[in-house]
């Protein structure tokens, strides 16, 4: 049986008819679903170019195809192709495929009445929380406060009526999104970690390391990571006179504004922005440079970046929103928005070594609770469950 798998993700073709990503969705990642399924048919949004950037990765190849929806970026942009962009998702469908929606998604949304009205049976990857994506000062738009009524509403509908849910938290967004009482149920990360990804001993931090060197890894598409706060929270303990550099990896629309606030902040030569890297070797050699990794997002479902640098044996620091407080102790954490309690908590950890010592032993025995043989069986189950319903329910089309 094939599957279909839609996601709120933007590709690159070349063309040779080839697809490409930049840092999630790679071929390796899709692999995993042909453990169960004869083939993976990928349903999303896909941006026609000449060449592929260097650093970017094939995402299909044997057993992977990709079905495009028509280009868009942002609300408006989808509006104008709204109805080409639903008419693509609903071609993309045949009665015989297995249907997994990785959600939030509006091209699930697109595909969720269609799939209600001929009682196909879907299941659901839940990967992010759309109350916290268009929370305060996680995005600007003018209708962010209708986006944030509307979508989790959505949200909430699609994932009690699918026939199986697999969450990124354990407990988190099942309490926000539940199923439906008789929906087969489970939790895993979407976190690529192979053997090679942890270190095989806790870092032993002593004293006099100058300057200490925070890191962070998201996208400035937007500002669900909070990056401004992480910097004005630098520029805090700068002043009040910690030695600190701050690394930044990612890019994105915001990049220029974040750079502008570091310049203003006088903070110029201690903010790195290294830009998007390539996942894998060339992410890990900047978390095993790094002392402290620090995550202050408005919102998340569970972070891989974080559980990655868990793995690294980094001492952590993050908000408590979505997933974090799965991964993290109270005492490492800080509510989202806050300057001034970050930097208060970045002080804290940096002026105590001793603590940085535990934080990183604690770090990489959870990150081991995502390694890649932990997390595959319950993948396996999943991915079983919705094949072996859409294979119920086709048997009654027959009759």
């Amino acid at each position: 049986m094939n599957v279909i798998v839609m996601l709120e993700h933007r590709f690159l073709q070349t063309p040779d008819g080839a697809v490409w990503t930049q840092t999630m969705f790679a071929h390796s990642f899709w692999q995993r679903y042909l453990e169960v399924f004869d083939r993976v048919k990928v349903v999303a949004r896909i941006h026609e170019v000449p060449t592929p950037p260097s650093n970017w990765k094939r995402a299909d190849g044997e057993g992977i195809s990709f079905v495009a929806v028509p280009y868009y970026v942002g609300p408006q942009q989808y509006l104008l192709r709204a109805q080409q962009v639903k008419r693509a998702v609903r071609n993309a469908l045949t009665a015989s495929d297995a249907v997994i929606l990785r959600v939030s998604s509006q091209l699930a949304s697109d595909l969720y009445p269609v799939l209600v009205q001929t009682q196909h049976p879907y299941g659901v990857e839940v990967v992010a929380d759309p109350y916290d994506v268009f929370a305060p000062c996680s995005i600007k738009h003018p209708l962010r406060r209708f986006f944030r009524w509307w979508f989790p509403r959505l949200l909430r509908q699609i994932c009690a009526d699918a026939c199986a849910a697999a969450y990124v938290t354990e407990h988190a967004l099942q309490q926000r999104y539940p199923p439906a009482q008789e929906t087969f149920s489970t939790h895993y990360s979407s976190v690529e970690l192979p053997n090679e990804a942890f270190v095989p001993v806790p870092r032993s931090l002593g004293q006099g390391m100058q300057p200490l060197i925070l890191i962070t890894v998201g996208t400035m598409e937007q500002l669900y990571k909070a990056l401004d706060v992480l910097i004005n929270a630098v520029a805090a303990c700068v002043s009040g006179g910690l030695d600190l550099k701050l690394v930044l990896v990612g890019d994105g629309k915001y990049r220029e504004e974040l750079e502008a606030l570091a310049a203003k902040l006088g903070l110029g030569e201690r903010v790195c922005f290294l830009g998007q890297l390539t996942v894998g070797d060339a992410v890990r050699a900047q978390l095993d440079r790094a002392d402290l990794f620090v995550l202050p997002s408005h919102q998340e479902g569970l972070p891989r970046a974080m559980i990655e640098a868990m793995a690294r044996g980094l001492p952590c620091i993050g908000s408590t929103v979505g997933g974090i407080p799965e991964l993290l102790p109270p005492e490492d954490m800080v509510p989202p928005g806050d300057v001034a309690a970050l930097a208060q908590k970045i002080h804290e950890v940096v002026t105590a070594p001793e603590r940085m010592t535990r934080m990183s032993a604690r770090n990489l025995e959870k990150a081991k609770e995502y390694a890649e043989e932990v997390l595959r069986q319950r993948r396996i189950a999943f991915y079983r469950y919705v094949r072996d319903q859409t294979s119920e329910w086709l048997t009654t089309q027959k009759l």
